[in-house]
C-alpha cells in the first residue's frame, strides 16, 4: 500500500473515532449532567521505521478528554433534584465501588433510599445511604444536609479532585476514579441547589458545525483512498505491459 493510501486510511479511522465521539455527545445534549467528550490528535510514526530512511508520520487520536466546564443550572421544582454550583460530584455507590455523577435528578428506591436515575445508591458523608420517609417534604440545604419533618437524615457527599485525568467515563453520566493516589476530598466551594438539575455542557451548534466539517474531512480522505488504489492499479498495468 502507498504512502498516500496509508495516510488517508489513518486519517479515515481517525475521523470516524471522532465521528462518534460528536455523535455521541449530540445524543447526550439534553442529559442532565452530561459532560462533552473531545479528542486530542497526534502523530504516529512505527517504531520499525528506518532512521535512515524517510520517516513517514500518521494522523491519529492519541487520546480523549472530559470536558468538566458546568452546564447551565435549570429550575424544576422537584425537591429531590439537585444541582452543583461550582466543581464537584455527588457520590454514588456502583455496582464495583464509588463513583461520582453531577446528575442530580434524584429518586427513592421501594426501601426508600435516595438513589440516581440510573439507580445507585447516593452515599452520604459517612459512606451510608439516606434514607427518606414516604410523603413527608424533604429539604435539601447548600452545604447537602437532607432534612425531613425537622429531622437530620444525612448530608450528600459532595467531593472533588485534585486533577480530573484520572475519572473514567463508565455508564450514564457516571465516572470512575482509575488513579488511588488522586483520592477525593470534600469539595468545599460547590454549593447544593435544591429544585434545580444541571444541563448537558455540550454546545450544540459548534459540535453540529464540527459534525458537519469531519464529515466532509471524512469524504475528501474517501477520495483519497480512491484515487490511491486507482493509481496503484494503473501503475501494475503499466509494468505488466513493460514486462511483455
Amino acid at each position: 500500500m502507498d504512502p498516500l493510501t496509508i495516510a488517508a486510511a489513518s486519517g479515515l479511522r481517525s475521523r470516524m473515532e471522532s465521528l462518534s465521539l460528536l455523535a455521541n455527545n449530540l445524543a447526550n445534549a439534553a442529559t442532565s449532567g452530561y459532560k462533552s467528550d473531545s479528542e486530542f490528535y497526534g502523530l504516529y510514526t512505527s517504531p520499525d521505521a528506518d532512521a535512515s530512511s524517510e520517516v513517514s508520520t500518521l494522523p491519529v487520536i492519541e487520546r480523549q478528554w472530559t470536558d468538566f466546564s458546568q452546564g447551565t443550572l435549570q429550575p424544576t421544582g422537584n425537591s429531590l433534584d439537585v444541582a452543583l454550583s461550582g466543581p464537584g460530584f455527588l457520590t454514588v455507590a456502583g455496582p464495583g465501588g464509588d463513583l461520582y455523577t453531577r446528575n442530580g435528578s434524584l429518586h427513592t428506591s421501594p426501601k426508600g433510599d435516595l438513589v440516581t436515575s440510573e439507580g445507585f445508591t447516593i452515599k452520604g458523608v459517612g459512606g451510608g445511604a439516606i434514607h427518606l420517609a414516604s410523603g413527608a417534604p424533604v429539604e435539601i440545604a447548600t452545604d447537602g444536609t437532607v432534612r425531613q419533618a425537622g429531622r437530620t437524615l444525612g448530608q450528600l457527599a459532595v467531593v472533588n479532585f485534585k486533577s480530573t485525568d484520572s475519572l473514567k467515563k463508565m455508564s450514564g453520566t457516571c465516572f470512575q476514579n482509575t488513579n488511588p493516589k488522586n483520592p477525593p476530598v470534600a469539595a468545599s466551594d460547590a454549593p447544593v441547589q435544591q429544585g434545580k438539575l444541571e444541563g448537558s455542557n455540550v454546545a450544540v451548534p459548534e459540535a453540529a458545525m464540527r459534525l458537519v466539517g469531519v464529515m466532509r474531512q471524512f469524504e475528501m480522505l474517501q477520495k483519497a483512498v480512491s484515487l490511491g488504489v486507482e493509481m496503484d492499479s494503473k501503475s501494475i498495468q503499466e509494468v505488466a505491459r513493460v514486462g511483455s
